[in-house]
C-alpha cells in the first residue's frame, strides 16, 4: 500500500478505517488482494443499497457499452436519458402524485444540494437559509454552509454565511415539544429577532452522518406547515435517506408531507456511478438556459442502471416489504445489545439506516476497528463519531445480515463489558 501513502493526499479516510486492497465485490461481500471475504455493512455510505454488482443492472450496462450507447452527453437529449425520465415519471412520481422538473446537476450529492439552495434563493429573492444543528449536506462551498459538523465546515477556510441553525427533533435538551420549530416560528414572527425570513429550509429525515437522529414524523409535518406559514421553501435532502433505505423511495413519504424541492444521489444510479438529481416544483424553474451547468451533468451510463433499478425494484411493494422486515430485525438485534453491554447505549435510526450510540467516538472505533479484523466493514458517524452505524445493501442475503450482527456484537463484546457483569 505504498503507493496510497506516498502519492494520495492527506484527506483520505475511509481508507484509514480499513487498510486493506479491496479486488472484487458482490452484493454484500467485499473481497481482498490478500484472500479475505468482508460483509459490507458500510455499501459506499449508502451508495450501493442494491448491493454490489447487481446482475440486474451490469449486463443492461454492458449491452449499452458494447453498442457505442453515448456515455458523455452534457445535457442533450438522449435514448439513456429517455428511459431513466419516463422511469422516474411512471414509477416514483405520478403514483405518489409528485409534480417535478428534474434538473440533472454535476455527479455528486453535493451538486444537487447547491442546486436546490441557488434556486430557493433566486426564487424567492432571498439570501437566508435555515438548516439543522448535525445536519450535513456536502462539501463545497455552498452546502458545507448549512452543514452542522465543526470539521467539515474547517475545511472552507472562509466565512460560510447566510444560515441560521435551529436545533433538530429531539436535540439536546428538549422541554418543549417541537422546540427547535416553535423557535424559528417565534423568530421569524417577531420583528425584533434579528431573523430574516429565509427563502427556504434544508432538513435531512434522517441524518446519516449527523448520528442516524430520525425526525419523528409529527416533527416532519409541523416543519412543512411551519414552511408554508412563513412562505419558506421546504427542502428535504434525501440523498443518503432515499431510494429504499428506510423504506420507501423518498424518506418523507410516511409523513406525507410534498417539499418543494428534493435533492437524490448516492443510491440513484443503482450501480455506484456517479449521478445526482434535484427535483424541484415546475413554478421554481426560474433557471435561464446553462445558468446553471456542469461537465458531467449526463452521466448516461448511470441512466441506464438508474432505470433499470426503478424497473426492477420500485414496480411493486417487494422490496420496501423486504426493508422492513430486515430493518426490524436490525432494530430487534440492535435494542438486544444495547441492553446486553454496559453504558448508555442508545439505538438510533430508522429502516435499513440504523445504529447504536456509545458514550464516546474512542470506543465506537475500537469497536469497528475489531469488527474489520474479524470480516466486517462497518463505520461511525455522529458529532463525536460516536455512533456505530449500519448502512448493509437493502439486497443482503439474511445469512449474511445475520452473520453481519453477529460479528459486531462480538466486537461490542471485547470492548464492553457486559452490564450484568458491570452490575454484579
Amino acid at each position: 500500500m505504498n503507493i496510497f501513502e506516498e502519492l494520495e493526499s492527506e484527506v483520505r479516510s475511509y481508507s484509514r478505517s480499513f487498510p486493506t486492497v479491496f479486488t472484487s465485490a458482490k452484493n454484500a461481500r467485499l473481497h481482498s488482494r490478500d484472500g479475505n471475504s468482508y460483509i459490507d455493512f458500510l455499501a459506499g455510505a449508502g451508495t450501493l443499497n442494491y448491493g454490489h454488482n447487481n446482475d440486474h443492472f451490469k449486463q443492461p450496462l454492458i449491452d449499452y457499452i458494447e453498442s457505442d450507447g453515448i456515455t458523455h452527453g452534457l445535457d442533450m437529449y438522449t435514448e439513456a436519458k429517455e428511459g431513466f425520465l419516463n422511469a422516474l415519471n411512471e414509477i416514483i412520481l405520478k403514483p405518489r402524485d409528485l409534480d417535478y422538473k428534474v434538473q440533472f446537476t454535476g455527479p455528486t450529492g453535493t451538486n444537487a444540494v447547491e442546486v436546490a439552495l441557488k434556486i430557493a434563493r433566486k426564487h424567492k429573492g432571498r439570501t437566508g437559509i435555515v438548516s439543522f444543528t448535525n445536519g450535513y449536506h456536502g462539501c463545497t462551498l455552498g452546502s458545507q454552509a448549512v452543514t452542522g459538523n465543526k470539521g467539515q465546515r474547517a475545511g472552507a477556510v472562509v466565512s460560510l454565511g447566510d444560515v441560521t441553525r435551529i436545533p433538530y427533533d429531539d436535540y439536546g435538551d428538549q422541554s418543549e415539544d417541537f422546540m427547535g420549530l416553535k423557535l424559528l416560528d417565534q423568530m421569524l414572527s417577531d420583528p425584533g429577532s434579528g431573523v430574516e425570513v429565509p427563502a427556504g429550509v434544508i432538513a435531512e429525515t434522517v441524518q446519516g452522518e449527523g448520528g442516524l437522529n430520525a425526525a419523528r414524523i409529527e416533527w416532519l409535518k409541523e416543519l412543512e406547515a411551519l414552511c408554508r406559514k412563513h412562505d419558506m421553501l421546504l427542502i428535504i435532502d434525501d440523498i443518503q435517506a432515499g431510494c429504499g433505505r428506510t423504506g420507501s423511495f423518498f424518506s418523507f413519504e410516511p409523513a406525507g408531507i410534498k417539499p418543494d424541492i428534493v435533492t437524490l444521489s448516492k443510491s440513484l444510479s443503482g450501480y455506484g456511478l456517479p449521478f445526482a438529481i434535484t427535483l424541484l416544483r415546475p413554478d421554481l424553474d426560474d433557471w435561464q438556459p446553462a445558468e446553471h451547468n456542469g461537465t458531467f451533468r449526463g452521466n448516461n451510463l448511470a441512466f441506464i442502471t438508474a432505470r433499470v433499478a426503478l424497473e426492477k425494484y420500485w414496480q411493486d411493494d417487494e422490496l420496501m416489504r423486504d426493508v422492513k422486515q430486515k430493518g426490524e430485525f436490525i432494530g430487534q438485534r440492535f435494542n438486544d445489545m444495547a441492553k446486553r453491554f454496559s453504558g448508555e447505549l442508545k439505538v438510533k435510526g430508522r429502516g435499513m439506516m440504523r445504529g447504536i450510540e456509545v458514550e464516546s467516538g474512542e470506543i465506537a472505533g475500537q469497536i469497528c476497528k475489531e469488527a474489520f479484523s474479524n470480516g466486517l466493514a462497518v463505520e461511525t458517524s455522529g458529532s463525536w463519531g460516536q455512533v456505530v452505524k449500519c448502512l448493509c445493501p437493502l439486497t443482503i442475503p439474511m445469512a449474511d445480515l445475520k452473520e453481519g450482527l453477529d460479528i459486531l456484537e462480538k466486537a461490542f463484546a471485547k470492548v464492553l463489558p457486559e452490564a450484568n457483569a458491570q452490575a454484579s
